[in-house]
C-alpha cells in the first residue's frame, strides 16, 4: 500500500465527524505522513506533515495492516510495531476510527 492509498482509506474511515476532537499523524519516514485533523468540522485527512496531539511512528506495512484491520493497534504498540508520540488518550481513540 502506498501512502496515497492509506490516505485515501483513513479519509474514508474517518468521514465527516470521527468524533476525535484532536490531530493525529501517523508518520511512515520516508514514506511520507497521513495527518487527521479530527478537530476540525468537518474532519480533513492530507499528507500535511503538521504537528499534532498525537504522532504515531510506524512503518507502512504496519499502518496498511491497522487499516485492514489485520492487526490490532494494542498489539501492535505492545509489540513495539508502532511508537507513540504526545497524548495517548488520543491514540486510544483511534480503535474506533481503524
Amino acid at each position: 500500500m502506498s501512502i496515497q492509498e492509506a490516505t485515501d482509506a483513513i479519509r474514508a474511515k474517518v468521514g465527516d465527524n470521527s468524533g476525535l476532537g484532536a490531530t493525529v499523524k501517523f508518520d511512515c519516514g520516508d514514506d511520507g505522513v497521513v495527518f487527521v485533523d479530527g478537530a476540525s468540522s468537518p474532519n480533513s485527512v492530507s499528507n500535511d506533515n503538521n504537528d499534532a496531539d498525537c504522532t504515531i511512528d510506524l512503518g507502512i506495512n504496519v499502518l496498511s495492516d491497522l487499516i485492514a484491520g489485520d492487526l490490532d493497534p494494542t498489539a501492535a504498540f505492545m509489540q513495539g510495531k508502532l511508537k507513540v508520540d504526545g497524548d495517548m488518550a488520543v491514540a486510544m481513540r483511534l480503535g474506533s476510527i481503524l
